[in-house]
């Protein structure tokens, strides 16, 4: 006959008892004072790859090289009439450009000027104009001096700039009392309200 062994009684464990205020106070004691930890710092973000600036710069350099030798070799031929308006400006008033209907407050004479010193003087002089409240403008570019091809460099330097400058609203070649397509009419932007004027 085979005995089936008699399970383990289970172990009953003590009773749970409040720990009283003097108790408390003694392991208070034993530890001694007792400060809160300070968060850990987050981990810090991964460094972003070293950008190439010194390639990034010498490119830039090279595509404003070329871009300026661009611009300097350009032509238009001498004969060509230019005409141009933003497309917030009516045709009429292209029209009226064109027939020299605008009083001329300031005239800007490039002939025999090299295209960069060209340049600098018709940024300079569209900027004065504007900022002395003049609304049209004759800037003389002559039918040279020539490129290789025989067009005119400082038209082309002409057409080019007055598209690109935010205060032109409108161009067109001059009637021919008053230069032809040797000159140019500049429609000028109006000064805006707290605009800084130039002195």
């Amino acid at each position: 006959m085979v005995r089936i062994p008699k399970p383990p009684k289970p172990v009953k464990s003590p009773p749970v008892t409040a720990v009283d205020d003097d108790d408390a106070a003694l392991f208070r004691s034993a530890i001694g004072d007792v400060r809160e930890l300070a968060a850990p710092p987050p981990p810090e973000k991964p460094r972003p790859a070293p950008e190439p600036r010194m390639q990034e710069r010498d490119e830039a350099e090279a595509l404003a090289r070329s871009q300026a030798l661009a611009w300097s070799e350009a032509t238009i031929d001498a004969a060509e009439a230019l005409a141009w308006r933003r497309d917030d400006v009516p045709e009429k008033v292209l029209s009226q450009l064109r027939r020299g209907g605008w009083s001329v407050g300031a005239e800007l004479d490039l002939h025999h000027m090299r295209v960069a010193e060209a340049e600098r003087w018709l940024r300079d002089f569209l900027r004065e104009a504007r900022s002395e409240g003049v609304a049209c403008v004759r800037i003389i570019h002559g039918k040279g001096p020539r490129g290789d091809d025989g067009g005119s460099v400082l038209k082309a330097l002409v057409d080019r700039m007055l598209r690109q400058r935010a205060e032109v609203l409108a161009y067109a070649s001059a009637p021919e009392a008053m230069g032809g397509t040797g000159a140019v009419l500049a429609l000028l932007a109006r000064m805006r309200p707290g605009e800084q004027r130039i002195r």
